[in-house]
Order: structure tokens, then sequence, then C-alpha cells
């Protein structure tokens, strides 16, 4: 079993030192180099031609919608777009790439020099990225028989190509140190800014559960003042939650292995999301294990300067600022912002409140009841069976006083089991409050009847008793009675 240190003292002893490489898949309609669909989902290898399968004579043509997408990423995280930039090839033997490399850029990106502002407890860390660039992405290898899911063990191995092919941006941070025990918190934000970034752009849905964004966390120790340690890469980490536990993790690990005396070996590991451990994986290549070289069947590419200008000028809003500007129109103090934000709930309660509800009402059920039931299901807030449009109903009939918070929890039982919309369920559980006179007084007499000593008590003008009557008929209706109504009777029977 692997031993751990304490986090709070492994970062008193050693300081963390950061670097995210993340993959983001575009939202063409082809593939990078080839005319082959992208649709997510599809029947296994229905979406491949031979071009994508490296048949003997095809040849590749770039695909200018995703260099045009790569160009407005990196405008929008700061950097330079390169003047001229090609492909190169990546050199390595692996079944979910068919040609034996991967069309990658190597020593000229698309785009470099480049930097991420994110806050993380009141104090803002900068974030720099070396380069954006674009390359194709591989095919999904599946090993089936094995009791882990990877090669060793497996009876038999399975590639899909739909997936090699399809255009991948990769964006590099230089190494970040200086960011101590918040770590796993820069590491999450930076990821969750970088997502906001793109998602704004419209070129990527960055869907971190379908793999459109995907996250290798590069971590490494060493004692305050020394050289930084030997870095090990955690890959394809595919949530924000998991991005902040690889590296807590990571943290314990070496310090404990440090701590004793030994080596820290650079390789790749792979993150366990059962667990929230990294395992062993294979030892670190270095660039030159790949033997890059320029991809002599694809032209040189230089974007032209009013190219690039013209990209730049239809940039949207950037999410901090977008963000500054929806916690005005909020009315949310620094803190509650903070909560939507560390709850990655923006895009929630906005397209809430678009859908025609009150801001303190899409924050009340995203940052209450929604977000106790993801944190208790390990899943992220978006990943919930229940859209903003249906949140904005929800609250609209409790608005209404057709729903109240109580009866309004069970309806989102049944939109999240799929049983439809919240009016539906209401309709179909019988969960609608009762506001029916007729239908509540006999509830209330019978609560009268069964408490007479508090109904003296109503009698004699304590109107602050009639709060035990109130929950008898609460009780007596499964909560279902609206609680104005049931008091008005009550006073107009008792006073």
């Amino acid at each position: 079993m692997t031993k751990l240190n304490d986090y709070d003292k492994a970062v008193e002893t050693y300081e963390p030192v950061l670097g995210l490489e993340t993959h983001i898949e575009l939202d063409t309609n082809t593939k990078m180099f080839c005319g082959c669909s992208t649709t997510f989902g599809a029947e296994p290898n229905t979406q491949t031609c031979p071009v994508c399968l490296a048949l003997p004579g095809a040849l590749p043509v770039a695909n200018k919608a995703a260099i045009e997408a790569t160009i407005k990423i990196g405008l929008a995280l700061n950097c330079h777009i390169a003047e001229w930039t090609r492909f190169a090839r990546k050199n390595y033997f692996y079944p979910d790439m068919p040609k034996n490399f991967q069309t990658s850029q190597y020593e000229e990106p698309l785009c470099e020099n480049g930097y991420v502002d994110v806050v993380v407890e009141g104090k803002e860390y900068r974030i720099e990225i070396e380069r954006v660039h674009l390359e194709e992405d591989t095919g999904k290898t599946l090993h089936v028989g094995g009791a882990t899911g990877r090669i060793h063990g497996a009876t038999e191995s399975l590639v899909d190509y739909n997936r090699a092919g399809i255009p991948l941006v990769e964006i590099v941070t230089r190494p970040v140190p200086g960011t101590g025990a918040l770590a796993p918190e820069v590491a999450r934000a930076y990821t969750a800014e970088l997502r906001d970034i793109v998602r704004s752009l419209g070129v990527s849905d960055v869907r971190m559960e379908q793999g459109s964004l995907r996250c290798d966390v590069n971590l490494s120790l060493n004692l305050p003042g020394a050289e930084w340690g030997t870095r090990t890469e955690t890959k394809n980490v595919n949530s924000l939650r998991s991005v902040e536990r690889a590296v807590r993790y990571e943290v314990r690990r070496q310090s404990a292995l440090l701590d004793a005396g030994e080596r820290i070996f650079q390789e790749t590991r792979h993150f366990q999301e059962t667990t929230g451990e990294t395992r062993a994986g294979r030892s670190k290549e270095e660039a030159t294990d790949y033997r890059y070289f320029p991809e002599p069947d694809l032209a040189v590419m230089e974007p032209s300067r009013e190219w690039v200008e013209q990209l730049r000028s239809e940039l949207p809003e950037p999410p901090r600022k977008r963000r500054e500007r929806l916690q005005a129109e909020w009315s949310l103090g620094d803190k509650e912002m903070q909560s939507v934000v560390n709850a990655d709930a923006i895009e929630l309660i906005d397209a809430t409140v678009a859908a025609g509800t009150t801001p303190s009402g899409a924050v009340k059920w995203w940052l209450g009841e929604l977000s106790r039931r993801a944190n208790e299901s390990g899943e992220e807030l978006a990943a919930l069976a229940i859209t903003p449009a249906q949140v904005a109903q929800l609250q609209g009939m409790v608005d209404d006083g057709r729903l109240n918070d109580k009866l309004a929890r069970q309806v989102i039982d049944g939109v999240i089991a799929g049983e439809g919309d919240p009016a539906d369920v209401a309709a179909k559980r019988g969960l609608e409050v009762v506001s029916d006179t007729g239908a509540l007084e006999t509830a209330v007499e019978e609560a009268i009847a069964a408490n007479p000593a508090v109904a003296d008590k109503i009698r004699g003008g304590t109107h602050a008793a009639a709060g035990v009557l109130i929950g008898a008929v609460m009780k007596a209706t499964k909560g279902q009675a609206d609680a104005g109504t049931v008091r008005q009777i009550i006073l107009d029977k008792l006073s």
C-alpha cells in the first residue's frame, strides 16, 4: 500500500511546482486532415477513411476551421500568433494511431507566450502559457478481460478509430511555482478558467465527461530554495474535482517518498476516479524519443496579420469580465459570487435566469439542494439530470404558490429520475400545494380537536401558538397545505 503524508504537513516542508497540459477537442464538422464526421457516440469505426486509417497513398488536407479556432484560443489566452507555423510528425508505435505517428506541432507552434490570471482565496496567480498548438487526436483503445481495464492482464484489445484525426488543441503552461498549499485549488481554478474561455469562443463544448477536455497534471516537489524536483505527469484527468484531487494525492505521495530518502521517477501516472489515487504507468519520454521532424505532406502555414486581427475583433467578452458584470446584475456579494464560481455554477445560473426566473431563485437551487445532490453523488453540478429551464420552471411554481420548498425537493427527485418537467412531475405525483379552503378546513378542524389547549391559547390572543396547529395540518397533508392559507383559516375559526 502506498504510504501518504498528511497534506498540510507535506506543504509545510516542500514547495509544489505545477505544470498543466490541456487537450481540447475542437467542435468542427470534419476531422483535422480529412472529411470524416466528428459526431460523438457513433458506432465504432464508422467515421473513418483512407486518410485517418493511414492507407497507402492517402494525403492529408488541413482543416481551416480548426486553424481559425486555434488562433481564437491563442488570442483569448493573450498569446503571440506565429507569422509562420508548420506541422510535425511525432513518431511512436501504438495501435490507437494507425500511421505510427501523430501529426502535431513541435518547434513552430501556432500560438505561444500567453497567460491566464486566476484568483484563489483573494490572491491572483498568473499562469504563463508556453504554447498552444494544433494536432490530431488518437483512436480509442478498449482492453477487454482484465481486472483493471488496462492492457496488462487483458485477453484482447479493441480499437475505435472514430476519434483518430479529430482536431485537438494542446495548451501547455510553463512551470507554476509559488502556489504553496493552494496548489490543488490553483490547478482547478486554471482548468476552470481555461474551459470557460474556450467555451465562450464557441469552438468546443469542453465537456470533460465526454473527453473533449482532458488535463495532464504535472507536479514536482522541492525544499525551499532548492532546485525543482523530478516531475510526474498524471494523464487524462477528466473533471475539475479530479484535477484538484490528483494534485493533492501526488503532493502526499511524493513527499512521503522524499521523507523516506527515495527517488521520484519521471513517469506518467493514471488517476483512479474511485479511489482518488494515481498509479504508475510508463517512464516519461523526452522529446527526442519521438523523433519529431517536419510533416512533408503539409505546407507551411502563414496566417496573415489581417486575418488574425479580424479574429481578434470577433472575440467575445472575456469570462472574468463577464463574471464581474453578472455579479453586479445578480446583486451578489464577493463571498456569494465566489461560492458560485467554486460550484462551477455560473453558466447554469445565467441560463436559469435567462429562462425566466430571478437570480436569487436560481442561486438558491443551484448552490443549495442541487449542489448537495451533486456532492453526494460525486458528480459535477452540470452533469445532474436537470436543466436550467427546468429549475426556472420549478422556481416559478414556488413563486406562484403551487409548490413550497419541501414539495419542490420532491419534484426534483422526479425530474432527475427522468419523469419529465417539474409541472409534469408535480401533476403525476400529486405534489402541488393545496390552497383550497374547503379542502383544508377539515384538516384544520381535526387539528383543533386534537389540540384543545393550543386552541384555547389562540382564542386568548396568543396567535403565535398557531404554529403548532399549522404543523399538524402540514403533517396531515404530507406537506402539501399552503401554510399561509392554513394560518388564516385557524385564526378565522379561533379569533
